[in-house]
C-alpha cells in the first residue's frame, strides 16, 4: 500500500510476543470470526524491526513486469458484467469493493499528488502503490482480488460496487473512494492493498477505523461495526489462505487501526483495508503473484464479508 499518503504513519514498532501469547491472539480472532481449522505458516516469528522499517509507499513508477510476471492484459475483468442472482443468502445487500491504487497512476503523478480533504488534514489524492521485486504492481494484484471477489459476492446475491475497475485515467481520490461507499449506503466496504515493507516483514493485516472526528471525518458510528467485519474477515483470511498474520504490525492479531487514513476516516458505512502480504518479501511475492492463491485470498474475504451480513 501504503495506500493514501506518501509518508508513513508515525512509527509503530513491532510488539513482540511469545509463541503463547501470539496463539492466544490469533484464537481470539479466530473465535470471533470462525476461522476453524489452521492454514499453514506465512513466515517466520516476529522479528526486529528498525524505526522507520515499517510498510511504506511503493515507488513513483513501478518497474515494468520481469518476464512471467502478471500483465495487466492476464487481469481481464472477471464477471463484470454478471448479475446478482435472486434470492441468494446476501440478496439485498451493498458491498463496496476498493481495489487500491490503480495501474495509470504512475502515469499521472500531478493529478494523484494533488492534496484532498481526510477531515482531520490533508493527503495525497492516491498513490501509485508498490510493487515486487519483477515489477508486478500493486494495483494489478488489487484490481485481479477485487474482480475474483465480486464474483464470488455476486454469486451470493449480493449487489457489488467497485469504486474503479481499471477504466479510469486515475485515482479515485480517497475522499471520492469513501464517498463512493457512503453514497451506495454499502452494508459494508473492503479496499484491498499489498504493503511494501522490508523483506522479512511477510503476513496479512486489517486495517481497522480509529475514533476519529474532525472536520467532516466522523468515525463514531462505524468503529465497532467495522472491527466486526475486520475480525471476521481476518479470520477467514487464514483459514482460506493457510497465511499467517503479519509480523511486524499488529501483534501477531492480524488486525491494525489507524486515524490518518482518508478512505476510512471519511466513511460513514462499516469499512476496512486489507494488506494481503507484503510485496517486497520475496516469499510473500510469489504467494501474491500467484493466480491460486490470489483465489483463495478473494475467497477468504467474501467468506469473512458474509459472515459479517449474515449475522
Amino acid at each position: 500500500m501504503r495506500d493514501d499518503d506518501s509518508s508513513p504513519p508515525a512509527s509503530r514498532p513491532a510488539v513482540h510476543r511469545g509463541p503463547l501469547a501470539a496463539a492466544v491472539a490469533l484464537a481470539a480472532v479466530c473465535l470471533t470470526a470462525g476461522c476453524g481449522g489452521g492454514g499453514g505458516q506465512a513466515g517466520p516469528a516476529a522479528g526486529q524491526v528498525s524505526p522507520g522499517s515499517g510498510a511504506q509507499d511503493g515507488p513513483s513508477s513501478p518497474v515494468p513486469p520481469a518476464a512471467g510476471s502478471p500483465s495487466a492484459a492476464s487481469l481481464a475483468p472477471v464477471g463484470s458484467s454478471a448479475e446478482p442472482p435472486p434470492g441468494g443468502p446476501l440478496s439485498g445487500r451493498t458491498v463496496v469493493i476498493d481495489p487500491g491504487h490503480n495501474p495509470d497512476n504512475r502515469d499521472h503523478t500531478r493529478e494523484i499528488s494533488r492534496q484532498v480533504d481526510i477531515g482531520t488534514g490533508r493527503k495525497e489524492c492516491d498513490t501509485t502503490g508498490t510493487a515486487t521485486g519483477s515489477g508486478y504492481a500493486e494495483a494489478l494484484f488489487t484490481l485481479d482480488v477485487s474482480r475474483r471477489l465480486r464474483t464470488l459476492l455476486r454469486a451470493q446475491g449480493a449487489e457489488v460496487v467497485l469504486t474503479q475497475d481499471g477504466d479510469r485515467a486515475f485515482g479515485p481520490c480517497v475522499d471520492e473512494r469513501a464517498r463512493i461507499g457512503n453514497e451506495a449506503r454499502a452494508d459494508a466496504v473492503v479496499s484491498v492493498h499489498a504493503d511494501g515493507s522490508a523483506a522479512g516483514d511477510r503476513g496479512f493485516h486489517v486495517i481497522l477505523p480509529a475514533a476519529v472526528r474532525g472536520g467532516a471525518a466522523d468515525t463514531s458510528g462505524i468503529v465497532a461495526a467495522s472491527r466486526d467485519l475486520g475480525e471476521r474477515i481476518a479470520g477467514k483470511f487464514v483459514r482460506a489462505t493457510g497465511s499467517s498474520p503479519s509480523n511486524y504490525i499488529g501483534g501477531n492479531t492480524g488486525l491494525d487501526t489507524r486515524g490518518d487514513l482518508g478512505g476510512l476516516n471519511l466513511s460513514t458505512v462499516p469499512k476496512v483495508f486489507i494488506e494481503c502480504g507484503n510485496m517486497r518479501d520475496p516469499d510473500d511475492a510469489a504467494l501474491l503473484m500467484s493466480a491460486d492463491w490470489r483465489g483463495r485470498a478473494a475467497a477468504g474475504i467474501a467468506e469473512g464479508i458474509s459472515s459479517y451480513l449474515k449475522r
